[in-house]
């Protein structure tokens, strides 16, 4: 009988698919809460609850390090959008403190993951400093802008990377334009600063 080894071979691939299913679900169910944990740590930044923020972080790490012990082989893809929230979060907060932003070796994540969440942190770096000049903290404004256009020529030859590290090079394009915006505005407040300057001597 030609079919004699197919039927134990297929229970055998049916048995391992299996687990690696239920694997997959159980990623992509609970590392949700990762996904929450960051969103809330990135808000309450940018609301200057830096305790907060810190300590949703925190939580988030201890979720990432439980559920990479299910993330094997192939599965790792799987913890890619909540490691590149991690990285966001974890920059966010670097910069905001005006420390170092962690290598990914420090955060233990994928290459691709801490890329990706390198471009995300871009993005919150232009709230950043809309925030900061809203209450006319020019100095800070032009630090965060300096760190985010450092940032974004980095990551910018990331962009051949495209096809291995997905969305890479719509991320660079939507910063340059993040970047050129922040830039306009920083170069308009400075003018308006140094106009309320002179105006100020002129009154004396």
């Amino acid at each position: 009988m030609t079919l004699k080894n197919v039927k134990p071979s297929l229970n055998k691939i049916a048995k391992n698919l299996e687990t690696v299913q239920d694997a997959r679900e159980f990623l992509l169910k609970n590392t949700r809460e990762i996904i929450i944990l960051c969103s809330k740590s990135i808000i309450a930044v940018h609301k200057g609850d830096l305790v907060t923020g810190k300590n949703n972080l925190k939580q988030a790490d201890t979720l990432l390090k439980k559920y990479k012990k299910k993330a094997t082989g192939g599965l790792r893809r799987y913890l890619i959008t909540p490691e590149q929230e991690f990285v966001e979060a974890a920059c966010l907060i670097a910069i905001v403190e005006k420390k170092e932003i962690p290598s990914d070796k420090k955060l233990a994540v994928m290459p691709e993951s801490y890329v990706l969440g390198l471009l995300d942190c871009v993005g919150e770096l232009k709230r950043q400093v809309f925030d900061k000049i809203r209450i006319d903290d020019i100095d800070e404004a032009t630090r965060i802008f300096e760190t985010m256009e450092n940032l974004y020529l980095q990551l910018y030859t990331f962009s051949m990377y495209d096809k291995v590290v997905k969305e890479a090079r719509r991320k660079i394009d939507v910063n340059r334009i993040l970047v050129d915006d922040v830039r306009s505005v920083i170069t308009e407040e400075k003018r308006r600063t140094e106009l309320i300057k002179i105006l100020k001597k002129l009154e004396k």
